[in-house]
């Protein structure tokens, strides 16, 4: 499949400045190294670290494809600076995707500009517009689908205009017709509150503007909070709006002022607080409510021979509670008369264990203990169902036992879009999930080491070529679900199908009796728990800084030592497979 990313330019030496190595900056990196370029990341930890950075990589392009802080005089006179804007040409201000939302806007778009005096105000390099839907969108989701990946065409384009000495950016003006956004002031507190008595489209436009960072605001059970992951309830409710009239796994049902809403996270206003499951967070003052049907996160679907357990858990946080459903999920499913079994996630795939709830326990290190063992039951329902083949939808992104949880499929099919992150030891921990099993019978053990020591993200195309995926689908996430569906319904009618699951049986009893699957957990868990109990490796610390949002002192031990390495740009990418 051609593809605006892959076209080549003339190599070049960039820095990536950015103020985390999050979804968008790590796609992006991907991007500029497939296209043959030599990059390195700094993060903008401050003035004098940016600046610094830039002497030592003695870059010929800078890009910011994700950056709060105000770029450096310094910097910006010295060396070619493009920042990645989320919003269309003209569009100024730190809050774009937030009002886009709120205001309901029909198109938005993502703009590369130069970096100048005045913020978002620079000549333009590029720019490309999507369509948004009548359904506003999580910001999070927003960010992470059509803002990222035409941040990312851009990226790659502004290195090969970079390259053309005859290039030269175009200065914003407002009187084009292609400039059509507009200076937006900082969104405040205020713009953020909302009433319960409001309608519940009025409240889910607010909250997803304000999804997953700071959310929105109000009062609940009496008490001021942040709401986040909110969907429509039923509108038939019998309650005043704001008052609790039921919960379901996790998430309590709210009244509104037409209706009713399902809140899925909330984060107390206090010094402190963190995101947490709305029933959680809220405890006894919600104890007495009711089970409600009509909210779940996990679903089981069939239909022409193949079974599909879908799972969209907030930002891919799995915790004890929604792994023993989802393995009770996926025995169910494995117990059906279907042919396939199809694992699906959702915005994100899964990310593994939940930080989030194992900081807020009262015992953090019991509750990690039994998180781990719970989400390996997972992956024992994956590995072990030999009486249908098993296909893993990645249409989101994936981070340790998260991976090896997809990897415990036969077939592994990832969206184009996708990253992985197919290690733990930058949080800390030596891992579970079976990963000692099924990443070495994927990619090799020295792969599998290599990976795993190196901490770095993995694209689509790249964990095809190493064996990490099988498969790569593009299109946007509802397409790319229809089309790994159409695939197992494929897989359910071939010809071949009795000897592919034949097979599946003969290697899984072949690998039981050289090494059964108890033995790789047992080894697992033996390591982690002088991870999680004795702290080893820093566990405690890592998981509180990443739970807390506590700012980084400086660029990661992982991709410094990268940047020090790489002394050539990294080769291209062979061509994935495709469908």
């Amino acid at each position: 499949m051609s593809s605006p990313l892959l076209e080549r330019s003339a190599a070049l030496r960039i820095l990536l400045l950015c103020s985390s190595f999050n979804g968008l900056t790590q796609r992006a990196w991907l991007e500029l190294r497939r296209a043959g370029h030599d990059v390195s990341v700094e993060l903008a930890v401050s003035e004098e670290a940016m600046v610094e950075a830039a002497e030592v990589a003695k870059p010929d392009l800078v890009i910011c494809p994700f950056l709060k802080e105000r770029v450096p005089s310094a910097l910006w006179r010295a060396h070619r600076t493009v920042i990645v804007h989320p919003g269309p040409p003209g569009d100024r201000g730190p809050s774009s995707l937030d009002w886009a939302i709120r205001e309901a806007e029909s198109e938005w778009g993502v703009t590369a500009l130069q970096a100048v005096e005045e913020m978002d105000a620079g000549p333009i390099w590029g720019y490309r517009t999507f369509v948004l839907p009548e359904e506003a969108p999580r910001k999070s989701a927003l960010y992470n689908g059509p803002v990222a990946d035409a941040a990312v065409e851009l990226v790659v384009e502004v290195a090969g205009k970079a390259a053309d000495a005859s290039f030269e950016p175009v200065p914003l003006d407002y009187r084009s017709p292609e400039v059509r956004g507009r200076l937006r002031r900082a969104m405040r507190h205020a713009d953020r509150e909302f009433a319960w008595a409001d309608s519940t489209q009025e409240i889910v436009r607010t909250v997803r503007a304000a999804d997953g960072s700071p959310g929105g605001r109000a009062r609940l059970c009496g008490l001021p909070v942040r709401v986040f992951d909110v969907y429509a309830g039923p509108v038939e409710v019998s309650g005043r709006p704001g008052e609790v009239v039921g919960r379901r796994e996790g998430a309590v049902l709210v009244c509104t002022g037409d209706g009713s809403l399902w809140v899925g996270h909330v984060r107390m206003e206090r010094e402190g607080a963190i995101k947490l499951p709305a029933a959680m967070a809220l405890g006894e003052l919600v104890a007495g409510a009711p089970e409600r049907s009509g909210y779940s996160e996990i679903t089981y679907d069939r239909s022409d021979g193949v079974g599909v357990v879908s799972f969209d858990f907030y930002n891919g946080a799995m915790s004890t509670e929604q792994c023993r459903r989802l393995a009770a999920a996926l025995r169910y499913a494995a117990g059906q008369d279907t042919r396939v079994l199809v694992v699906r996630g959702g915005e994100v795939f899964s990310n593994g264990i939940h930080l989030n709830v194992i900081e807020a326990s009262r015992h953090p290190e019991l509750e990690a203990w039994m998180n781990i063992n719970a989400i390996n039951g997972v992956c024992r329902e994956v590995i072990g169902c030999t009486g249908q083949l098993v296909v893993a939808s990645l249409g989101g992104n994936a981070g340790a036992g998260g991976v090896m949880m997809g990897l415990g499929a036969d077939r592994v099919v990832v969206r184009e879009s996708v990253v992985l992150n197919p290690h733990y030891r930058t949080m800390g921990l030596f891992g579970s999930e079976f990963w000692t099993y099924v990443l070495p019978r994927r990619v090799g053990a020295e792969v599998a080491l290599r990976l795993t020591q190196e901490a770095l993200p993995v694209g689509a195309a790249q964990a095809v070529e190493v064996g990490l995926a099988d498969r790569v689908l593009g299109g946007s996430r509802l397409e790319f679900e229809r089309r790994v569906l159409e695939y197992a319904e494929r897989l359910a009618v071939d010809p071949g199908y009795d000897r592919l699951l034949a097979g599946r049986r003969k290697a899984r009893e072949a690998d039981e009796r050289r090494k059964p699957l108890d033995a790789f957990r047992a080894e697992e868990l033996a390591e982690m728990s002088r991870d999680m109990f004795d702290d080893r490796n820093g566990f405690r610390e890592a998981r509180r800084a990443f739970v807390h949002k506590v700012k980084a002192s400086g660029t990661p031990e992982h991709l410094a030592r990268h940047r020090e390495l790489s002394g050539a740009s990294a080769p291209a990418v062979a061509g994935a497979s495709h469908m």
